[in-house]
């Protein structure tokens, strides 16, 4: 339902479109001298960019990140920061480089270390100081964390991943460059395009929803429709394609950040720190049997929240198929398609075993993600859910 009242943040500046990462450079200048990039595991495939940098008259440093951020690599990029005084944080590459530069620019400014802001297994405390200034330019399209206020960090020692959050995590600048998601390789254009979806699927049906969010999931999910995914996937070249799957995940971001999400990623915060599997293959298994759910127990239950449920899974039919007689259904069928054509593996071939249900579920109920979702779901659909995603 629609709050009353509804508050909307996002990044201090958005930058979309082909070609706009040649604008970085002049981007850069207002916020200092000296420039550390984070980048993923191949920080060379930035060369030619830390060259334009330079010749702006700026200093450029290097941080990599090799894997999902945890909770030592960002505290090591921070120290990094300070030991050599840098004056701007550019994170460039798909979401866990974006999380983990965000997460170091405002440690940087910041006392302590991580585990003192971290929700759970931290503190909990609130950042008393702005971060250093930062600059978000994603290379994949799924994550959204170029516009989001959090910081998705792994803790090994707990096997879980949580959110480091604030709202000075927010970026100066969003920059999308479509162009950029050209060399993604295949997987990861596939688990990336599925977590796209799935914030907008989610954030769209969301309890917390607002016109706001309603707005940016309505454009992101049309993009989506049409066979765009599969064109998306099939033909990398297809420059078209990138702009439409860019922009819905910016607008998946925009969505998430200010809408809330659901049971798909309630169960993937938890199974992300206990399986170790990219993100989005996660979501990719479990979308379709979360809104499968969803729809059951709204057919069962005729309350007026069921009847907005089932409106808007109509919407998401409509969108998706561009058939203005598509059923509710339809929206189901759509997503598993879409998961057959990519050979997306159930949640037992990313490494999960049946044992673990209890624990998964226990953990999952709790997670902030389900506060979002259309219905509390019990322990036994719970399960079930995990049941049709195994």
């Amino acid at each position: 339902m629609h709050p009353e009242t509804f508050e909307f943040a996002t990044a201090g500046r958005i930058i979309f479109g082909c070609g706009k990462v040649k604008e970085l450079p002049e981007l850069l200048k207002p916020f200092g001298k000296k420039v550390l990039l984070v980048t993923g595991a191949h920080p060379e495939r930035h060369e030619k960019l830390k060259r334009l940098i330079e010749e702006a008259g700026l200093g450029v440093e290097f941080q990599s990140v090799r894997e999902e951020p945890t909770v030592e690599r960002v505290n090591e990029i921070a120290e990094y920061i300070q030991r050599r005084q840098c004056d701007v944080v550019v994170g460039i590459g798909g979401g866990s480089v974006l999380d983990a530069g965000k997460a170091a620019a405002a440690l940087a400014n910041n006392p302590g270390e991580l585990m003192d802001y971290l929700e759970g297994v931290g503190k909990g405390k609130a950042l008393p100081c702005s971060s250093l200034p930062y600059i978000a330019v994603s290379t994949t399209a799924g994550t959204g964390s170029e516009v989001t206020k959090n910081a998705v960090i792994g803790v090994p020692e707990a096997s879980v991943k949580v959110s480091f959050r604030s709202a000075y995590l927010l970026p100066k600048i969003a920059l999308v460059d479509p162009e950029l998601t050209l060399d993604s390789p295949p997987d990861v254009a596939v688990n990336c395009a599925f977590d796209a979806l799935s914030h907008l699927l989610e954030a769209y049906l969301s309890l917390k929803a607002t016109p706001m969010t309603d707005a940016v999931c309505r454009e992101g999910l049309s993009r989506l429709g049409g066979g765009v995914l599969m064109a998306y996937w099939m033909k990398p070249e297809h420059l078209a394609s990138r702009v439409h799957v860019s922009l819905a995940s910016l607008l998946g971001g925009l969505a998430l950040a200010n809408g809330g999400l659901g049971a798909v990623h309630g169960f993937a915060g938890v199974l992300g720190g206990m399986i170790g599997v990219p993100h989005g293959a996660i979501c990719a298994s479990l979308l379709a049997p979360v809104l499968r759910m969803n729809y059951s127990v709204a057919r069962e239950n005729p309350t007026k929240e069921s009847q907005r449920l089932l409106g808007r899974i109509s919407e998401v039919s409509l969108m998706l198929s561009r058939n203005v007689g598509a059923r509710p259904e339809d929206a189901i069928e759509i997503i598993e398609k879409l998961a057959r054509s990519q050979n997306v593996a159930g949640l037992g071939k990313l490494g999960l075993k049946k044992e673990q249900f209890p624990t998964v579920v226990e953990k999952a109920s709790k997670a902030s993600s389900m506060k979002g979702n259309p219905f509390v779901l019990s322990a036994e659909k719970l399960t079930q859910i995990l049941e049709e995603a195994f």
